[in-house]
């Protein structure tokens, strides 16, 4: 997710739980003009393994050259963007638009596999529009040309994140004997219950988190607790709230230097710290700091403030999260 999943935010999903990340995605165009910002995108922890670069594009050539500078970096696998909605890049053809061309998509992909050593993985959505839901042909003809696993997100392009995600056309392709690599769901995955509910109903080898962990990084250690208990598992106390909006700040900081860092987890609060009484007094404050003493000091003193506090567990917001997108 562009501006989301850079390091420091993955650094806070994998402690809780995430088994399986992905880099923002990258321009391949960016890429081969050695754009700074693109080639920082590249680069991840040791820790994060395993963990996929994205790229999109649409162009054969560059996608595959592409597919060989991430191919230096020794990630885990190359995934390819065949699904992000926003008109600045599907309108130039990449991304979500390449779903209209369901043969350019094929040479897309097959341009990757051959070009690195890495497995090489899709996400994607159900077509361009409804009268385009062509994933069932899509997931074959990828298959055929040697990616290794396929994720779906249950809307189409036209649909962006309106109404509900259609897991039924993603249980398909899934019990599509034919089809014989790992089937990925996503879309609209907000509870532990739903994550297997979808799991057990349609079959898929496994379930992506998207935009509820923008809010909510626990997410990921409350599915997994209740796939392998069958209980729910208390939400994050006040002092894990605390630590977690600590050590993202913390490697926000680090990683893009103090200014950056800080003005960039302002948004991140409202969500760490929700569901306090009252949190607006702090909350308001800590979006006027300047450096990380300042922040930390702030953060001790919530903790300090509520200490003792039950908190509710209240319901995970699944945002439009491309209606914000700077691209």
């Amino acid at each position: 997710m562009e501006d989301v999943s850079d390091p420091p935010f993955r650094v806070v999903c994998k402690e809780n739980g995430a088994d399986l990340m992905y880099t923002e995605f990258i321009s391949s165009d960016g890429l081969i003009r050695d754009a700074i910002k693109c080639r920082r995108k590249l680069e991840f922890f040791e820790f994060e393994r395993p963990i996929g670069i994205q790229i999109f594009g649409g162009d054969e050539d560059s996608l595959a050259m592409a597919a060989k500078i991430v191919d230096v970096t020794n990630p885990d696998l190359l995934d390819i963007n065949f699904g992000c909605p926003v008109k600045k890049v599907a309108g130039r053809g990449a991304g979500a638009g390449v779903l209209k061309d369901i043969d350019l998509m094929v040479r897309l992909t097959e341009a990757c596999v051959k070009a690195t050593n890495l497995p090489v993985t899709v996400k994607t959505r159900l077509g361009w529009d409804d009268d385009t839901k062509n994933i069932e042909e899509v997931a074959e003809r990828l298959q055929d040309v040697g990616i290794k696993a396929l994720a779906i997100h249950g809307r189409t392009r036209c649909q962006m994140y309106k109404g509900e995600a259609d897991w039924t056309l993603i249980g398909k392709v899934k019990n599509n004997p034919r089809i014989k690599i790992p089937i990925i769901g996503n879309g609209d995955i907000n509870t532990p219950q739903k994550a297997l509910e979808y799991k057990n109903r349609y079959g898929v080898d496994g379930i992506m988190i998207g935009r509820a962990a923008i809010n909510y990084p626990w997410i990921f250690r409350e599915i997994k607790h209740y796939v392998e208990t069958g209980e729910m598992r208390a939400g994050p106390t006040l002092e894990e709230r605390i630590a977690v909006s600590k050590k993202h700040l913390h490697e926000s900081v680090k990683w893009k230097g103090p200014i950056a860092g800080i003005n960039e987890m302002r948004g991140c609060y409202a969500n760490y710290l929700k569901g306090l009484p009252d949190i607006k007094q702090f909350r308001s404050r800590l979006v006027t700091l300047k450096t990380e003493e300042e922040v930390v000091a702030v953060l001790d003193e919530i903790e300090a403030y509520y200490k003792g506090i039950e908190l509710e567990n209240t319901p995970i917001e699944l945002i439009d999260y491309h209606q914000n997108c700077p691209l």
